[in-house]
């Protein structure tokens, strides 16, 4: 289950914007609101590539309640943080391009919903019991489905803004780059069990998840 929600989360789930093809005529305002946005984006970006990071270097024959500790508080991260760039995105202002508002609006929205789905994520692993292995490695099962799922929703958040000379002027600013998660990955003798397994501690850490991205969302894989 490991491997599964490990991949998930390198399905996109980072909010990082790795973009390419820069020109350097673009407008001050455009730059201007990409600064703005990026500077209050920077350390929720990193905090989601952080959380990404535990998900997927909890070992994989951890303790069953060490990697639901382990998912939830990532989880909860994740949501935080997602809620976080929600507010970066409304307080920057409409962007100053065609359609602004509605993609200022639109990137609200979908960051908000995905704030919420990544706390029903984490309901989900509290809920699982850590006393029973097989049960509990069902359950990851679950959530790494649910994971699947909030994947495309976490892609699309940003994808509005990423797009064009705004997208563009976004990849310039550093506070847009591709982080680097500052949690050490751990190492594991033994090679992730797949879902429904009893491995010690079974499994698959709920490694569930999401993230490179991100992006955001590319990942911090």
């Amino acid at each position: 289950m490991n491997k599964k929600l490990a991949a998930a989360l390198s399905g996109g789930a980072v909010l990082v914007l790795a973009l390419s093809g820069c020109s350097d005529d673009e407008g001050n305002k455009v730059d201007d609101w990409a600064k703005t946005f990026c500077d209050q984006a920077k350390p929720q970006i990193q905090k989601r590539a952080d959380a990404h990071q535990i998900i997927i270097s909890t070992a994989a024959d951890s303790k069953p309640a060490d990697i639901q500790a382990a998912d939830s508080k990532a989880f909860q991260d994740i949501a935080d943080a997602d809620r976080a760039l929600a507010k970066a995105v409304e307080s920057a202002g409409a962007p100053p391009v065609e359609n602004g508002e509605k993609v200022q609006q639109d990137a609200i929205k979908e960051l908000n919903a995905t704030a919420v789905a990544y706390e029903g994520l984490k309901k989900q692993v509290d809920a699982l019991d850590p006393t029973n292995q097989q049960k509990f490695a069902d359950g990851l099962q679950g959530v790494a489905d649910g994971l699947t799922k909030i994947e495309k929703m976490d892609q699309n958040a940003l994808s509005k803004l990423e797009e064009g000379e705004l997208g563009q002027a976004m990849a310039k600013q550093p506070g847009c780059q591709k982080p680097t998660a500052s949690t050490p990955p751990k190492t594991s003798g033994s090679e992730s069990p797949k879902p429904g397994s009893t491995a010690s501690g079974s499994s698959d850490k709920a490694s569930t998840k999401p993230a490179k991205p991100t992006s955001s969302a590319k990942t911090e894989e």
